[in-house]
């Protein structure tokens, strides 16, 4: 048994107080857990549920009933992604060519995959006519496809490409990504504002109460459109209170998952009420935030430098969850400013 056997000074008194005390919140943990099955499904039985779930296809969206099997939505339609394929065609190109940039004549290493993908774009460009897509649409991809072809077949054949070629390469062909922006965009909006716009008047008067949540990763953030859709119809009001835009570290999630973040947030609502008389204390803000904020305070102050730290706002928030103050910040703020050029203000000294 000598291998099994804890061969060891006893604990002293303190370790094992410390273990004794620690226990207390490894149980509490345990004890949440169990509790927010029964508040996750509480939530069902009661209130309906709208997940607004960002992914490839254009988002997927699951209206959960009190009582009844989830409702999934009807998808984006795939010209959607037919559009974002050939608009990120370009970029896969720059992808392939960046890593040789400082000798591309020299390495070679770039032919083998713009060889493979020269292929891909041929073979994309001639299925376009059996493409159920409109006459303007297909005409931009098409435009899009031809450029690639002529960009990649050059640097074959010229057995390298400088800087300045790929920067030409792509800024000649940016007015035609921000088309393809455009219109899969309206695809993916008129789609998903069909289908809140019908759940809404399913719901009739039960709509007052629904939740609804979208998850975003931080660059998808500002702007989501899942989550702005969803304010079209819920009302400003709703946001920060029925309605929530979760920060996930990957592009997607899973329902499982956002619904149990939801059940968090709601379940800990009433924590924050019982224990600290507001409502939004508790699953809405962290409890150390306060504390930290005056620690930080104190810790800057023996430092002889003053605390940078967040406005106070009110617990509730109706606010927009990412950045709206335009008079903060440099630089462009829409994707036109950004390549067609507008008045900006000064970048700040670093």
């Amino acid at each position: 048994m000598r291998p099994a056997v804890a061969d060891e000074p006893p604990a002293s008194a303190r370790v094992v107080a410390e273990h004794t005390v620690l226990a207390l919140n490894e149980s509490m943990m345990q004890l949440y857990e169990t509790s927010l099955t029964k508040f996750t499904q509480n939530i069902h039985d009661r209130v309906p549920v709208i997940l607004a779930l960002f992914n490839g296809q254009g988002g997927q969206m699951i209206l959960y009933r009190p009582g009844q099997p989830p409702e999934v939505a009807a998808p984006v339609p795939i010209r959607y992604q037919v559009e974002k394929s050939v608009g990120h065609s370009s970029m896969a190109i720059y992808q392939i060519l960046a890593p040789y940039l400082s000798d591309a004549y020299a390495n070679q290493l770039w032919r083998a995959p713009v060889a493979m993908y020269r292929t891909q774009n041929q073979s994309a460009l001639e299925c376009l006519d059996a493409l159920d897509i409109p006459d303007d649409a297909r005409s931009t991809l098409r435009s899009v496809l031809e450029r690639n072809l002529a960009f990649m077949d050059g640097c074959l054949a010229k057995g390298g490409y400088s800087y300045a070629d790929l920067e030409d390469y792509t800024r000649g062909t940016t007015p035609l990504s921000i088309k393809l922006i455009g219109s899969a965009s309206g695809v993916q909006v008129g789609h998903w504002m069909r289908v809140i716009e019908d759940w809404k008047k399913d719901l009739g008067t039960h709509w007052e109460r629904t939740y609804a949540a979208t998850n975003t990763s931080h660059v998808a953030r500002r702007n989501h459109i899942l989550y702005t859709i969803l304010v079209q119809f819920m009302g400003t009001e709703a946001m920060g209170d029925r309605l929530f835009l979760l920060e996930t570290p990957e592009f997607e999630t899973t329902p499982e998952q956002m619904l149990d973040v939801l059940a968090r947030i709601v379940a800990d609502r009433s924590l924050g009420m019982v224990f600290f008389r507001d409502l939004y204390l508790m699953g809405d803000v962290e409890l150390l935030g306060d504390g930290a904020r005056a620690a930080i305070e104190r810790e800057m102050a023996e430092r002889g430098q003053e605390a940078v730290l967040p406005t106070l706002a009110p617990f509730r928030c109706n606010d927009w969850p990412w950045t709206t103050d335009p008079t903060k910040g440099t630089g462009p703020a829409r994707l036109e400013d950004a390549v067609f050029g507008c008045p900006v203000r000064p970048e700040p000294d670093h």
